[in-house]
């Protein structure tokens, strides 16, 4: 049985082609092994989103919650904002550790070119950086030092590219930070009236200074990420329904594949019809359709030099 025939285009050629040896070779990788960037940037600024995260819970918790007389409020509140942290962190996690959608380094070989029984006279291109042949729609990322399918941009604040499979878990994490950032706003401004109009020494377990600063601080952190954390979803949202990568409109490049309807590509980017496991970054992505299957590791075989390779036509 024939595979399916996938399309190739060159989405990022540049002149010349690096040597055999330079390239990284075949290698076979698996979709269940954990993936995580090394790069110091991605590193710190990830470290540093949950240092926030952190440090909202602590003022919350210990400046508004616990010291109120209000058990039901304290609760209500404590439960709802610990809840989407808790989601926020793991929406994080997942779209850290997740492969984006990476094509395997190195498969640029004959043998691998063969096995997709592609059709004479069709051309495909290799990745002259990482020696890979180019799916459709591919960007090589300097930074993960691989070309992602369906790369969206490389986002340092989850150390990892935006891609095929974990923009889903970059869309929720963008959601829950801004859905605990609106939350810290409201109860910092039902904190502040209330300490207006009773004593501040008793409406907080710290001393009135350092809670006014405190509190200063969560404002600034919560009116900040609101903004960031909004735009970016919706432009992830729209990026979805639109079925054009951000990469790929800011290239302005002409769209060469069939766009996939707003609804159908929401349930293929979130793994299948709407339900609860939409909103849950436990949940694995299942829903593919041929054009975004896995790449197959490639055979054994030496590098070709060539960047652009036409099937010969048959006699």
């Amino acid at each position: 049985m024939r595979s399916p025939v996938p399309r190739f285009r060159d989405v990022e050629r540049q002149a010349g082609s690096l040597p055999p040896m330079q390239c990284v070779p075949p290698c076979h990788d698996r979709q269940n092994t954990m993936w995580f960037v090394r790069d110091a940037c991605g590193i710190v600024c990830a470290v540093i989103t949950w240092l926030l995260v952190f440090f909202a819970e602590f003022v919350v918790l210990f400046v508004m919650l616990l010291p109120s007389k209000n058990l039901t409020y304290s609760l209500v509140n404590g439960t709802i904002f610990n809840s989407l942290a808790f989601l926020a962190l793991a929406s994080h996690f997942r779209a850290m550790c997740t492969d984006p959608g990476a094509v395997p380094k190195g498969n640029a070989t004959k043998e691998y070119i063969e096995s997709l029984q592609l059709k004479p006279g069709q051309v495909v291109y290799k990745c002259p950086k990482c020696c890979s042949i180019k799916p459709d729609r591919a960007h090589h990322c300097s930074v993960c030092k691989r070309c992602i399918r369906k790369m969206d941009h490389h986002c340092p604040w989850v150390n990892n590219c935006v891609g095929e499979n974990n923009q889903k878990y970059f869309v929720l994490f963008t959601m829950y930070i801004a859905l605990i950032s609106l939350h810290a706003l409201a109860m910092v401004v039902f904190h502040f009236l209330y300490c207006f109009e009773d004593d501040w020494t008793k409406c907080s377990s710290f001393s009135p200074p350092a809670t006014v600063i405190l509190l200063i601080l969560l404002c600034f952190e919560g009116l900040l990420f609101l903004i960031f954390t909004s735009v970016m979803f919706g432009t992830q949202v729209h990026s979805i329904c639109t079925d054009e990568t951000g990469i790929e409109r800011l290239k302005g490049e002409a769209p060469t594949w069939e766009r996939t309807p707003c609804w159908e590509a929401m349930k293929l980017a979130f793994g299948g019809p709407l339900s609860l496991a939409w909103f849950s970054p436990f949940s694995d992505l299942s829903c593919r359709t041929n054009g975004s299957t896995n790449i197959p590791a490639p055979p054994q075989g030496e590098i070709i030099e060539e960047d652009v390779i036409e099937i010969p036509l048959q006699h």
